[in-house]
């Protein structure tokens, strides 16, 4: 300050702009079960905190040009809904932010993005446990409708006659993944709607099902935060789920060419069936994907088989080599065969093709792929060391490291096998200051000495699914 004294007027000015400008995040501390530190926070908030008039204006996309809101009541109508909740005998509450305009309880809206309208039939404001019906809200109002049918989170409303868009709340990215599943059998359908159901409250909070791992993926923000929604889950929806590592998507290729005779003869009275065709297998260039070919000449197999035989390689393939995991970039050329003109049928062909692709596979050098993450993490320059140790023990291969700001910015390629929960294990390597995130960046080879603890795992895993 160059030895002047400055007045609590201009101190508070300066704090304001700084905050305005991105600048300065001031942090509080209390015990809000105490009610420590809530009398100071919420004076603070008054004199620091920059009005809606002293921001910058809100920016909406009209139908032509965009709109500036500056939380007026004169402005069109436009609200954001920021939070969806659930009660029993009330039905899903949307909290939303009056970035301009007024409403009166009963007026229709508009939701833009899904072109669909809505009426407000009842209005309320929320002082904490309190929930108060009023008749109208203004500018500035943060309010609560009940059973909005077509409006979720980050969804605008605005008014029919003057069609309004914002930005959404950028909600952060879910940085861990589980596998659920529940505890009871026939609960599948209650797990589904419950999940759904807790992701609408907390657009954090992901869920999907996966039909080639044939598992539900849960993905949040830590550990704790998927313990409290399965907690939830469980409190609220009556599903019990128990966690569990989610199945690598591994795949199958072949590294060489190699060819074998499919035949399949079955004779049991009457008809039988009669199906014979020779394939040659050979490995195509990565993410070349699945090529047939048909080399038949002299009409040795009639062309009406032909796609019998091509469906019976893709269904063998689906089924692995060594694993049981789909096989990926190949050729199947299907040069000669043999059919009966009774016997012969497109189920036979079908057959014979799988067989044919089965021992022509044996013999073609095939090998485990494995999915390989591109990893980008952002620490402080003191966890440096430990944050490289960790990511070598994860047979990670450090691409780059340059700084980023304060913190230092490595790359690095690794195992999605060696990524569970990762995300736990960087927070406490770090104390909870650095961040990643993640990419596929394609398929290699799994390592030799990785063969067999896969190839044991999956047959594991097909006799527990079986057994459920």
């Amino acid at each position: 300050l160059e030895g002047d004294t400055i007045t609590r007027d201009e101190a508070i000015h300066a704090l304001k702009q700084a905050m305005l400008r991105g600048e300065l995040y001031p942090l509080f501390c209390g015990a809000p079960t105490l009610t420590w530190g809530i009398r100071a926070l919420l004076t603070k908030i008054v004199e620091l905190m920059p009005s809606p008039q002293e921001r910058p204006a809100e920016i909406a996309e009209g139908r032509r040009t965009p709109v500036e809101l500056r939380s007026l009541n004169t402005d069109p109508f436009c609200a954001l809904v920021f939070k969806t909740t659930s009660e029993p005998h009330v039905g899903d509450m949307s909290f939303f932010r009056i970035f301009g305009g007024t409403i009166r309880a009963g007026e229709e809206v508009l939701n833009a993005e899904r072109d669909k309208t809505e009426k407000l039939a009842h209005l309320f404001v929320e002082q904490g446990k309190e929930r108060e019906e009023v008749p109208m809200l203004h500018a500035g109002d943060i309010g609560v409708v009940t059973r909005l049918r077509d409006t979720h989170t980050n969804d605008t409303l605005s008014s029919p006659n003057h069609p309004l868009v914002m930005d959404g709340v950028a909600f952060p990215e879910p940085d861990i993944a589980v596998a659920v599943r529940s505890t009871a059998r026939g609960d599948e359908d209650k797990l589904s709607m419950g999940v759904h159901k807790l992701h609408e409250e907390d657009p954090c909070f992901v869920t999907e099902y996966v039909p080639e791992l044939a598992q539900t993926i849960a993905r949040g923000l830590g550990e704790l935060h998927l313990e409290v929604q399965f907690e939830r889950l469980k409190r609220e929806h009556g599903v019990e789920v128990v966690m569990e590592e989610p199945h690598i998507p591994y795949r199958e290729t072949i590294r060489g060419t190699a060819e074998a005779q499919g035949r399949y003869k079955k004779q049991s009275g009457g008809r039988g069936q009669f199906g014979d065709c020779h394939v040659r297998l050979k490995p195509r260039g990565r993410g070349e994907g699945y090529k047939f070919t048909n080399a038949i000449v002299g009409g040795v197999i009639p062309g009406k088989y032909i796609p019998a035989v091509d469906k019976g390689v893709q269904e063998a393939a689906a089924r692995g080599i060594l694993a049981g995991y789909p096989v990926v970039d190949f050729e199947a050329e299907c040069y000669f065969g043999s059919y009966h003109s009774v016997d012969s049928s497109e189920q036979a062909f079908r057959v014979a093709g799988s067989l044919a692709f089965q021992r022509a596979a044996e013999n073609a050098k095939p090998v485990i792929l494995e999915p390989i993450m591109e990893v980008e993490v952002f620490t402080p320059e003191e966890f440096l060391g430990d944050v490289i140790g960790d990511l070598n023990q994860r047979r990670g291969q450090i691409l780059g490291i340059e700084p980023a700001g304060r913190n230092q910015r490595i790359r690095a390629l690794v195992p999605q096998a060696g990524l569970y929960k990762y995300a736990t294990a960087l927070r406490s390597l770090t104390q909870g200051r650095a961040t990643h995130s993640r990419s596929l960046h394609g398929y290699e080879d799994l390592p030799a000495s990785e063969v067999q603890k896969v190839s044991e795992a999956a047959r594991q895993e097909r006799e527990l699914a079986g057994a459920r």
